[in-house]
């Protein structure tokens, strides 16, 4: 598990100029609480956040976010960014004891290649693109990789059948599907269905022609 160290600056007031001018100089507005501790008003350097955050652990990198002196290892909680532009306005961080189980979110990485799927006209579909587990936070994984090298057409993967670290636990319901096979139509089953439906359309201009026929005797007669 990453940890780093991350400068905050205190004396950040409140109000809507104020965190402009912040991001205005390069500095995101922020805020850290939790475990009792009364919330702090702080600013990160934009590109040291950017840079904390880059290793494998991404967003669940334990950040030692040192506030006039004080540590408080934090995860970030949750991140505003501009509606458009996308960038990042704001941070809240949250103190973590480092004993204490936490739940997050971590990346599920697909390798291998389902040969068999392949043959058999088939398509590997990862049915959740992340996993909640419970775990402290020095034993977070930076992610969980499955192979699905030897998955058939039948094959389900739940999240029961995942590979964690131990102390690591799945939330959520074991039997759930994480990657599952989908059945693609095949150029047979195609021509098929388009001779059923050229057959069926040449049938309707049949009844129709006859139909004109009878309508052009009865107009004779």
């Amino acid at each position: 598990m990453s940890e780093t160290v991350l400068q905050a600056e205190v004396g950040r007031r409140a109000g809507s100029s104020d965190a402009r001018r912040l991001r205005a100089d390069g500095k995101i507005p922020a805020v850290v609480y939790g475990h009792g501790m009364d919330p702090i008003s702080v600013s990160v350097d934009r590109r040291e956040l950017r840079q904390a955050l880059s290793g494998a652990s991404g967003m669940n990198t334990i950040l030692d976010l040192t506030v006039e002196g004080t540590v408080y290892p934090s995860l970030i909680k949750d991140i505003q960014r501009h509606p458009v532009k996308r960038n990042v306005q704001h941070v809240d961080f949250i103190q973590v004891n480092l004993n204490e189980e936490i739940v997050v979110s971590i990346p599920i990485h697909l390798e291998g290649e389902a040969k068999d799927v392949s043959a058999n006209g088939g398509l590997v579909d990862l049915s959740m693109q992340e996993l909640q587990v419970r775990t402290t936070p020095r034993n977070i994984p930076d992610g969980v990789t499955i192979d699905v090298s030897e998955m058939t057409m039948d094959t389900v993967i739940r999240i029961e059948d995942l590979p964690l670290p131990s102390g690591v636990t799945a939330e959520g319901d074991p039997e759930a599907p994480v990657v599952t096979v989908l059945t693609m139509r095949t150029p047979v089953l195609d021509e098929e269905e388009a001779a059923i439906e050229a057959a069926a359309a040449e049938s309707a201009e049949g009844d129709a022609a006859e139909g004109d026929a009878e309508a052009s005797d009865s107009d004779g007669d």
